[in-house]
């Protein structure tokens, strides 16, 4: 699947570098263009895989919003045909998709990815998606409000809204700054094979999937969710049916990027090993499991022929909104913009709507 990245914010901008390498070490030929888009210019000093694009100079002056979404939102809304501009000759004619990465408890972010989503569906014919990571639940009243607000809006601006939640896929014990490094790690392993998995690269699949399956298991729209889970496999496929239905179940059940999301509108197996190892019992086996626990008929399967002496699976999920879990983040969003508004005024009265607004 090819594509085009667009990082926006600090964490934004480091998980589209992350990508764009990974992408580049396999030598998938996903990743057809990536930018990063910050009004914090020494952020975007940090990068080396990716090209930049500084906003908001006039107003911060390279120094970032300070975690105002507000204030992302309005310098991305000022800017947007310079960071336009910037992207010709980075979303060309083989770009099947663009994919917006954030993430949404910061400023510039939470505020300026929504801005750019929208604008990018006035301009380009394909698909818009974005990527947005969930602060943890340790981040602070500041972040879950930010994040709140900007997924409300992306997930009317975007035609579906990948979400990663800082909490699942992080060791316990790991310091802050080494949760986020491994954090970004897996997003750019699980995310990069996912936009790789139609680009066969060792061997010939019986059923590779292609871009198409991706594309239409996202146009449910709404919450997307993305699980991985690996195995050593054996030499003999027949010996990996149970192995196909072990990585399947641990994807779903365990290894998803929104922590027991389960139910979803539509799904997408992947299956990738060796070719002679993938078992098309296994993989038909897992694919009929993946239907009965997400409770859709709209599942798809296949093969991602790789070289490797590991059998994993890929588990995409589109319209997973209905998860516990977004409805509790969401929960958790609206009490902190609450405690931020009592925290402004002694007016509690004026704020009884407990309504997360739109950013714009």
């Amino acid at each position: 699947m090819k594509v085009a990245l667009i990082g926006v914010g600090q964490a934004g901008g480091k998980i589209t570098e992350r990508l764009a390498k990974f992408d580049a070490n396999m030598d998938f030929g996903a990743v057809q263009g990536a930018l990063a888009v910050n009004s914090a210019e020494p952020d975007l000093q940090s990068l080396e895989f990716v090209d930049t694009k500084l906003i908001g100079a006039d107003r911060v002056n390279g120094h970032g919003v300070g975690g105002d979404n507000e204030l992302g939102t309005e310098v991305m809304q000022a800017d947007i045909q310079q960071v336009l501009g910037a992207l010709d000759g980075r979303v060309t004619s083989s770009a099947e998709a663009i994919v917006v990465v954030a993430g949404l408890g910061g400023g510039t972010g939470s505020g300026g990815a929504p801005v750019l989503v929208h604008n990018l569906q006035q301009v380009y014919d394909v698909p818009v998606y974005a990527l947005g990571v969930l602060p943890g639940r340790n981040e602070g009243a500041l972040y879950q409000a930010n994040a709140g607000r900007s997924l409300k809006t992306l997930l009317r601006e975007a035609d579906s809204t990948l979400l990663i939640d800082n909490d699942a896929w992080h060791e316990q014990g790991e310091s802050v700054e080494g949760a986020f490094e491994t954090i970004n790690d897996r997003i750019a392993k699980r995310v990069g094979l996912l936009f790789a998995s139609g680009e066969a690269v060792e061997g010939v699949g019986e059923s590779v999937v292609d871009s198409s399956e991706v594309i239409n298991t996202l146009r449910a729209g709404g919450v997307a969710a993305l699980g991985y889970a690996t195995e050593v496999a054996s030499e003999d496929s027949a010996e990996n049916i149970n192995t196909a239905m072990t990585v399947s179940r641990q994807a779903l059940l365990t290894g998803t990027s929104l922590p027991d999301a389960t139910t979803a509108d539509s799904a997408l197996l992947v299956i990738a090993g060796q070719p002679d190892a993938i078992p098309r019992k296994g993989v038909e086996r897992a694919r009929r499991w993946l239907e009965d626990e997400t409770g859709s008929m709209q599942v798809r399967g296949g093969d991602f022929p790789l070289d490797s002496d590991r059998l994993g699976a890929l588990v995409l999920l589109g319209g997973a909104e209905r998860s516990d879990r977004v409805q509790a983040f969401m929960e958790r969003a609206r009490e902190a913009k609450e405690a931020q508004e009592e925290e402004s005024t002694d007016h509690a009265e004026e704020f009884a709507d407990d309504r997360l607004e739109n950013l714009f």
